[in-house]
């Protein structure tokens, strides 16, 4: 008996799977069957386990798949699923999906296909609408008793079912486990444009896995411990029961000798019995605790979507009733959306939601008809209420003039859109792994947003004038700030560049500046950019764009340092960027705050100047979008203090130190200052019918116009961008995902290229930019992307071959 348990540890050897079905009630296996005696398929603990060879006797039933026999057919009134091929991985029937307290239950049509599980409300509703689709590759399959079972992705979608009966129950469960390994090794295979989040639920899997088998080789330790001191004990008695009997000298000798080492094996297994006690009760006690938590983090997480899907509800009923009760002038073709661009502050219209809008458990497929009314524009103009068609309008742009820039763009279509079904699943994700339709965007790309900068760059020509450092300083803080400005309406969202991509714009002749983007990093998102001025300084940057979608709101972090050097003094500037914050991403209308702090550093002298954008509170008396600033030199003495807004102006106030009471340097007080205000900067008023065309500023109106020769690789050249401009976003959407498709596979072709590379042992050099050089800065020793020239001498020589083939 001894040798069946030990083998029973080691592993399931033939007397442990020979061991005849009884009916013992052994405790479960992790990922096994109820726990049930009985020897109905999958209803029985595994075969040969260690709780059943610790018991001593036989082994629990002989089910799970070691099952024989042929299945029992489903009972009369079951769910009626059906396999596909009979291999289980697909299959179809009537389940009962717990929906709230009130409802409970309900049965509801469920399909399993290409490794999602989809459920709908009747079996003629899989022509229209699909409720809600679960992916399995990231999902956990949990069988609760002999009918319920639970299949979860980590918190963000749960479903409880309840099959007709035990045997329906476990042949779901087969199915969804076979859909489930062969989903994992799909997605294994063919690795989804970069998009890590997949990866990560992956992980999440494995990782859950792992912990069951530890948690099995923790009871197989549990039970090695208990034998040990079993047969430790009986082979202790059983050598005192020989040095009893009578035996030659020498026998007993030999038992003497054997009685020692017993003892000494005894010691040693007690040590090890301790040892072994210790790490079981250590690990269950943490397991308890990370257990606990992330049950709590769930929790948490499930409420946050439960509330801000109520919410939803709620503004969108509050929005019907207004409708209702408020009657509203018809839109005539002259004056369409007067009336609410009139109550309207021009920061973006309040979210509504269509009339039959529903909030499944899954996103929906998102539908553009080009007839409904867009919900989240600043107006209800659509492309179709212009003087001129879209297509005249486009024939009209490329006919401008370089020296003639166009001061309109076609005006934003009007198409609906679910956000709620997009944005319920994006919950603490980074938006940049988001798939996100171009309804969210602007029809520019982040690296024309990066050269909207330069829309003030007379702030740099008048500090290049300056004499002396600490006014010099002013002015490029002011610089600073102004950037800013062109944010305060603008809530979509640019294009994301693809790697490789460009955008020039040379104003040498008008402005005396030239500025060069290049998209040099593809995860993370990074740019770097390269602008010069005839009138005396350089500006160079590289942006990281981290963002993180929080539920009521989106933080954009731009991450890298900010270069500006002044060629007649080598005077070397260097700041960093704050937080932007898009608030109401889910409810009421959408506006933007920057909070943070900047510290403009002159590498050369020493002066220093530092910002503060005040976030915006609703208990503040002070002014919005308040921005305080001072300017001191070396020895940390205050010289100019700086007060405006982000979004309209800076004011400059030089300090004059008077003597205190005490005889020390006091500041000079505010109205004293007022003589010596200076103003350092002014937004520049928005074009007229602004909110038409997306906010855009003059600049901005002008940054995706086509220019002839630009390099093949240049953001105007972008398809789904120009597309979007011009109104066809359903062609845009389209447009996206080609060229998405067409960076994954690049994508894919560099790794191929990396791993044969080490296979063969051969050097292989990694992605570089075409413009722009890694290296060490050498004023902030930070690895940034510098400019290394070449790329105007190719524009004037229209030597293009080095240019990648990315649209």
């Amino acid at each position: 008996m001894a040798a069946t348990e030990l083998r029973g540890v080691v592993g399931p050897g033939p007397a442990a799977i020979a061991a005849p079905g009884g009916g013992g009630t052994g405790p479960p296996v992790v990922g096994g069957g109820s726990g049930r005696g009985d020897s109905g398929p999958g209803s029985g603990a595994a075969l040969g386990t260690v709780a059943a060879a610790a018991a001593g006797g036989p082994g629990p039933g002989a089910g799970g798949v070691a099952a024989a026999g042929p299945t029992p057919a489903p009972p009369a009134g079951g769910s009626g699923g059906s396999g596909a091929g009979g291999s289980g991985s697909a299959r179809e029937g009537w389940l009962f999906k717990w929906t709230n307290y009130i409802k409970g239950y309900q049965r509801r049509w469920f399909v399993l296909s290409n490794g999602l599980l989809s459920y709908y409300r009747s079996k003629a509703e899989m022509r229209h609408t699909c409720r809600g689709t679960i992916n399995l590759a990231t999902a956990n399959i949990t069988v609760e008793d002999s009918c319920n079972f639970i299949i979860s992705n980590g918190g963000a979608q749960t479903y409880h079912l309840k099959a007709s009966s035990e045997v329906e129950r476990q042949r779901w469960v087969t199915a969804l486990e076979l859909a489930k390994a062969k989903a994992v090794k799909m997605l294994a295979e063919s690795d989804e444009s970069g998009d890590e989040e997949a990866v990560s639920q992956t992980d999440k899997t494995e990782l859950q896995n792992t912990l069951r088998t530890l948690s099995s080789k923790v009871e197989d330790l549990s039970t090695c411990n208990d034998l040990i001191a079993k047969h430790g004990t009986a082979l202790q008695r059983s050598l005192s029961e020989l040095e009893s009997l009578r035996l030659p000298a020498e026998s007993n000798e030999k038992i003497k000798q054997v009685n020692e080492r017993a003892t000494l094996f005894r010691i040693t297994s007690n040590a090890m019995i301790n040892a072994c006690r210790d790490f079981l009760m250590l690990a269950q006690t943490h397991s308890k605790k990370w257990q606990k938590s992330l049950q709590y983090e769930r929790d948490q997480r499930i409420r946050l979507e439960e509330t801000l899907e109520q919410l939803a509800k709620q503004h969108n009923h509050l929005e019907r009733a207004f409708r209702g009760a408020t009657v509203l002038p018809a839109n005539t073709p002259g004056s369409a959306g007067s009336g609410k661009d009139q109550c309207c502050s021009g920061k973006g219209d309040m979210s509504d939601e269509d009339d039959e809008n529903e909030f499944f458990d899954a996103p929906e497929i998102i539908t553009m008809p080009e007839n409904l009314g867009h919900k989240r524009t600043g107006s209800n103009i659509s492309g179709a209420s212009s003087d001129i068609s879209l297509d005249e309008q486009y024939k009209h742009q490329l006919e401008e003039t370089k020296k003639e820039k166009r001061t309109r763009i076609p005006y934003k279509p009007n198409y609906s859109l679910n956000l709620w079904s997009i944005m319920k699943n994006c919950i603490g994700k980074e938006l940049s792994k988001i798939p996100m339709p171009v309804n969210f965007n602007e029809p520019l790309s982040m690296l024309q947003r990066l050269t909207e900068d330069l829309e003030y760059h007379e702030l740099l020509d008048r500090a290049a004038k300056c004499e002396n450092s600490l006014e010099q300083l002013c002015y490029v803080a002011a610089f600073t700030v102004s950037s800013y400005s062109t944010t305060v309406f603008r809530t979509s969202k640019p294009f994301n560049p693809l790697l490789g991509e460009t955008f020039e714009l040379d104003r040498l002749e008008e402005n005396g500046y030239r500025s060069l983007c290049e998209q040099v990093s593809h995860h993370p998102p990074a740019a770097a950019h390269h602008a010069e001025s005839k009138n005396g300084w350089t500006l160079r940057q590289e942006i990281k764009i981290t963002s993180k979608f929080r539920g009521k709101y989106l933080s954009i972090m731009p991450l890298g340092s900010i270069h500006c050097i002044f060629h007649a003094t080598g005077h070397h500037y260097t700041w960093k960027k704050v937080t932007t914050t898009v608030h109401n991403i889910i409810v009421g209308k959408l506006w933007i705050d920057q909070s943070g702090e900047i510290d403009i550093v002159n590498h050369k002298t020493g002066d220093k100047c530092n910002l503060k954008f005040v976030p915006y509170s609703y208990f503040s008396r002070d002014v919005a979008r308040k921005v305080t600033g001072e300017v001191t030199d070396p020895s940390g003495k205050v010289h100019f203090a700086l007060l405006g807004t982000w979004d309209e102006k800076m004011d400059c106030f030089k300090v004059q130190p008077v003597v205190g009471e005490n005889g020390g340097d006091a500041r000079q007080r505010g109205h004293e200052a007022e003589e010596s205000r200076v103003m350092l900067w002014k937004r520049n008023p928005l074009p007229k019918n602004a909110e038409n065309m997306y906010y855009f500023s003059e600049l901005a109106l002008t940054l995706n116009a086509w220019e002839s020769g630009t390099a093949p690789t240049d953001s105007r050249l972008r398809p789904d961008q120009r597309l979007m401009e011009n109104g066809r976003w359903d062609e845009a959407n389209a447009e996206k995902q080609r060229l998405e498709e067409k960076q994954r596979l690049s994508r894919k072709k560099r790794e191929a290229e990396a791993m044969k590379a080490t296979e063969d042992g051969t050097p292989y050099d990694p992605y570089k930019a075409l413009w722009f050089e890694r290296k060490k800065d050498p004023v902030t020793k930070e690895l940034t992307h510098i400019y290394r020239g070449g790329y105007w001498e190719c524009k004037e020589k229209q030597d293009w071959t080095s240019c990648p083939d990315i649209f």
